[in-house]
């Protein structure tokens, strides 16, 4: 009798390859890779995939925002639909009655363009005065700087690159301002030539990362040892290819030795030790070439400024798949002694994309958390005017063609909820863009992605001046 060819269990079968999926899930893909491949987790998959787009939504082409695993945190201590949202555990959302008073958001608002096409910017402060900080500075002989807060939207500078060339063409200024330490796509922006190595980067919300060390940039630096970071000026845009002022703010624990470089000018620093904030910088105009380098392992390395010592200046600070909710949490203490040596006349936040999504209706929740975040950030940079951008158009896959996702205007109209509720600024940047089907028009004119969300630098450009032209409006 022929022996029987052996089949192995099911079990087994399923088991391993359930196992495999875990280590590769564990491994950091998009390093290996280049960022060719994204990184995903089985466990946070399944756990958030209730709050993703249906497969039937969304086209093969078209990459979607990730979904903030912070403000899936929050929604499961919060309010939705007069519930509370609690984990009994990491697999499950269970809800329970709950008496605490929602925001209701009010029908959508028509804002009209005034006669020469400008989309005004909506003043919800108490005084009606809601670019007071930002003017006084634009009158006086110093520096009026601008820090625009945002997600993948302004990634690599997209948008703010051209708010800044047009704000330092009418006002003055040089230099793109921030810049973090470190960048693994240094490449995508073009408004610098950033490279650097020896740094460790700490993202907000992210394990093993300190609150304690986080400010309005939402990421931090450790050195490995011996750190170098350097910044070269670019001749597009206009105004960032030279600076006046080279600054780079630190906490170090330990004494230490900072070096410092601008051109042809050299600088050695011996730091003292302290948990405070500190700041090292040289002064040299026309600066077009600026590095740092430290030799301790214990430095923490807060970002470098690249600036003019007056007109304008205007800060990118991009963090992808962020929804802005974990802003609610950055350092107090850290701002106010940052502060001291950077403050802002205006603080510009752009997100809500990452907490979209098609199936969605009721953002009620984003909205309370968005008023935690901009009342909280009030408090930390009192001398700043606040301003709330709305959301992009963004588009989906309906039959075979591409029609603006239902539930843009339901995020909209939550963002504006909490500008009129903590009484800051708001600008809609999908009715700037066109409103319906407006994301459809400027893929097609080559000023948006195919994934239908994310803008090219052409359609940055476009956005700019329309924000530019609403917020001169405004100062006017």
């Amino acid at each position: 009798m022929g022996n029987k060819e052996r089949k192995g269990s099911p079990a087994i079968i399923i088991l391993i390859a359930v196992i495999i999926v875990g280590v590769v899930s564990l491994a950091p893909l998009k390093k290996w890779s280049n960022g060719q491949l994204k990184d995903f987790s089985l466990v946070s998959d399944i756990l958030y995939d209730s709050l993703l787009v249906d497969d039937d939504v969304a086209d093969d082409s078209v990459t979607l925002p990730d979904v903030d695993p912070a403000l899936l945190i929050a929604m499961k201590t919060d309010t939705l639909k007069g519930k509370t949202v609690k984990t009994e555990n990491s697999d499950s959302l269970i809800t329970e009655e709950c008496e605490e008073e929602e925001i209701v958001l009010p029908e959508p608002i028509i804002v009209e363009r005034t006669d020469d096409g400008v989309l005004p910017i909506e003043d919800y402060s108490p005084s009606g005065n809601g670019l007071g900080h930002l003017r006084a500075a634009l009158n006086s002989w110093s520096l009026a700087r601008i820090a625009v807060v945002g997600d993948s939207y302004i990634e690599g500078d997209i948008f703010t690159q051209d708010v800044r060339e047009k704000l330092q063409s009418i006002y003055g200024g040089s230099g793109v301002g921030y810049m973090s330490l470190h960048s693994e796509f240094p490449g995508f922006r073009r408004s610098v030539r950033q490279s650097g190595k020896g740094w460790k980067i700490h993202m907000a919300g992210k394990s093993g990362s300190l609150y304690k060390y986080m400010g309005l940039w939402e990421n931090y630096f450790t050195s490995q040892g011996n750190a170098f970071s350097q910044y070269k000026g670019s001749s597009t845009p206009l105004h960032v290819d030279s600076w006046t002022v080279s600054k780079f703010l630190f906490i170090a624990p330990n004494d230490c030795r900072i070096k410092l470089k601008a051109n042809d000018v050299e600088l050695e620093y011996e730091i003292t030790g302290s948990e405070n904030v500190q700041e090292v910088k040289i002064t040299n105009p026309g600066t077009t070439d600026f590095s740092l380098s430290v030799s301790s392992s214990t430095i923490i390395g807060l970002g470098v400024w690249l600036n003019s010592e007056n007109g304008v200046s205007v800060d990118c600070m991009s963090s992808r798949g962020f929804s802005g909710v974990t802003l609610a949490s950055i350092s107090k203490s850290i701002s106010a002694e940052s502060r001291q040596m950077i403050d802002y006349d205006l603080i510009i936040l752009e997100f809500g994309i990452n907490a979209l999504t098609a199936k969605q209706k009721d953002y009620s929740v984003y909205c309370n958390r968005m008023v935690d975040v901009i009342n909280h950030l009030k408090s930390c940079y009192p001398n700043a005017d606040f301003l709330l951008m709305g959301i992009g158009d963004r588009g989906q896959k309906k039959g075979t063609s591409v029609k603006s996702m239902t539930t843009v205007q339901n995020m909209i109209e939550a963002q504006r909820t909490a500008a009129r509720t903590t009484g800051c600024l708001f600008w809609d940047t999908r009715a700037a863009m066109g409103g319906e089907d407006a994301i459809v028009e400027w893929s097609r004119k080559g000023m948006a992605n195919k994934d239908y969300i994310h803008l090219t630098h052409k359609g940055g450009e476009a956005l700019a001046d329309e924000f530019v032209k609403a917020l001169r409006h405004s100062l006017k």
